[in-house]
């Protein structure tokens, strides 16, 4: 009686943890409802990927259209493990901003994806959640360009807007942190499908550790230098994962999005990772696309 009793328990704690050994699935939530990219066909992209994973249970909070309550739009972000945005859109209310400033600062993790770094041009605490970013007005007066120059992540306080990017087309990612746990492991680079390189992205950039990056080819209408596609940042006690990839549902086909983006949230909501580099993760030289 006493074996069937270990063993009853044994399979119970089994069944409690996920497949990389957390005590249970992270809850995320995924946030969209305005975005100037097509909202409605990537975050279906989001939920998949991370549940994928086998780490997360993933609920979406959409907020009101333009023009909409936006004070009736208040998420529990304490819920949460973490959040992840796919919105570019109006000023949420006053309680929210604050809501959302506390559940970070007090060790809530938070992703932005692409245009998620587009969004809040006036709010200085968002800003320093995502470190860069791009578009809305930006300029000098919200902090430098980041790049890597010359072997070093490099600080450029230049005249200049905030945010651009040239023709869409295929590019390789460079990993240039390959100790921090969500790089940790991955080819040192990768090509990543048709999608748009952001580059000129500037920002308080506080607390912030450039994981990898990719060359605005000028050919390509691009800035002529190495620009962050992924971000870690140290907000009080939360952490950010900040992709500049996934312009389009096809660019979140790309197996080095979704890992990334599984890892990256993974980290935000608990400071490691767990994950393997799958095996069909892209080379230097050929594409990974999964449906």
């Amino acid at each position: 009686m006493k074996h069937l009793f270990l063993s009853l328990l044994a399979g119970v704690s089994l069944l409690a943890t996920t497949p990389s050994g957390h005590a249970a699935q992270l809850k995320a939530l995924v946030i969209d409802g305005q975005n100037n990219h097509n909202w409605k066909g990537t975050t279906p992209h989001l939920v998949k990927a991370l549940e994928s994973s086998g780490l997360f249970k993933v609920e979406v909070a959409t907020a009101p259209a333009k023009g909409g309550d936006m004070a009736s739009f208040k998420p529990k972000f304490s819920d949460f493990d973490v959040i992840v945005s796919n919105y570019n859109g109006e000023p949420w209310s006053a309680e929210t901003k604050a809501a959302f400033e506390a559940y970070v600062k007090n060790g809530g993790g938070f992703v932005s994806v692409h245009a998620a770094d587009n969004s809040f041009p006036e709010w200085k605490e968002y800003n320093k959640i995502i470190g860069v970013g791009g578009w809305g007005g930006r300029t000098e007066k919200d902090g430098p360009y980041v790049r890597f120059i010359d072997g070093k992540v490099a600080k450029v306080m230049d005249a200049g807007r905030g945010g651009s990017h040239g023709q869409q087309h295929d590019f390789v990612v460079e990993v240039r942190d390959t100790n921090h746990p969500i790089t940790a492991g991955l080819p040192a680079k990768w090509l990543h499908v048709k999608d748009e390189l952001y580059d000129r992205l500037r920002g308080p950039a506080e607390n912030l550790t450039v994981l990898a990056t990719a060359f605005a080819n000028p050919a390509k209408g691009g800035s002529g230098h190495h620009e962050p596609m992924l971000m870690a940042i140290d907000y009080g006690k939360g952490r950010s994962f900040h992709t500049a990839l996934g312009h389009s549902p096809e660019c979140m086909k790309c197996v080095g999005f979704i890992v990334t983006l599984q890892r990256g949230a993974e980290w935000a909501a608990t400071g490691k990772v767990t994950q393997k580099v799958p095996a069909d993760f892209p080379a230097a030289d050929k594409l990974s696309i999964r449906d």
